[in-house]
């Protein structure tokens, strides 16, 4: 028997824009303030498909929903011959709408990117997207509303912060590494 011809849930825009409005204001409600760090690619190598001199130079707030609530997932802090690696997971919720809104229009992306950061300032700590899933939600009412990132936290490369954030740019200064030259008594042209 098909589907009552009178009913048509892939169509009806109203039902949509209700769905989209009770989902954005859920993610504002439940929601937590984050930092967006779209990555840019400076010299991106087209054989391995990667880049070692990217940078992050703006940073948009937004609310996103912390899917994971009893806490990090991922494979937790592995002690190995080197010493410690955390590989925490967590995933974040945001309404396609908003994503669109804060981030779309200021620059040229249409979805969220693997390699780009969230910064949580719950924790003072990045996470980089490894995945990002925009069919979680089967197309309710014929559209879809959300997208899910599964990230881990983030292992820093080289990579620059000039976001204007203090506490995103420090990134980069409690983890490069430095060296520190001590001259004394130096005499003479250099």
């Amino acid at each position: 028997m098909a589907t009552n011809f009178y009913f048509n849930n892939f169509t009806n825009s109203q039902e949509q824009h209700l769905i989209e409005d009770l989902v954005t204001e859920s993610i504002k409600i439940y929601g937590h303030d984050v930092y967006y760090l779209p990555r840019t690619l400076v010299a991106r190598d087209s054989l391995y498909n990667q880049d070692d001199l990217s940078t992050f130079d703006s940073a948009y707030l937004v609310d996103m929903y912390i899917k994971n609530v009893e806490g990090f997932e991922g494979e937790g802090d592995l002690f190995q011959r080197f010493g410690v690696e955390i590989r925490d997971q967590i995933t974040f919720v945001i309404s396609q709408r908003t994503f669109d809104l804060e981030i779309s229009g200021a620059t040229s992306l249409i979805r969220p990117n693997e390699g780009d950061l969230i910064f949580l300032p719950l924790n003072n700590k990045p996470f980089e997207i490894k995945f990002v899933e925009h069919e979680a939600v089967f197309y309710q009412m014929g559209s879809l509303q959300t997208y899910e990132m599964t990230c881990e936290l983030y292992e820093y490369s080289g990579e620059r912060f000039n976001t204007g954030i203090t506490s995103i740019d420090n990134i980069e200064n409690l983890n490069a590494p430095s060296t520190q030259i001590y001259v004394e008594n130096v005499t003479g042209n250099y």
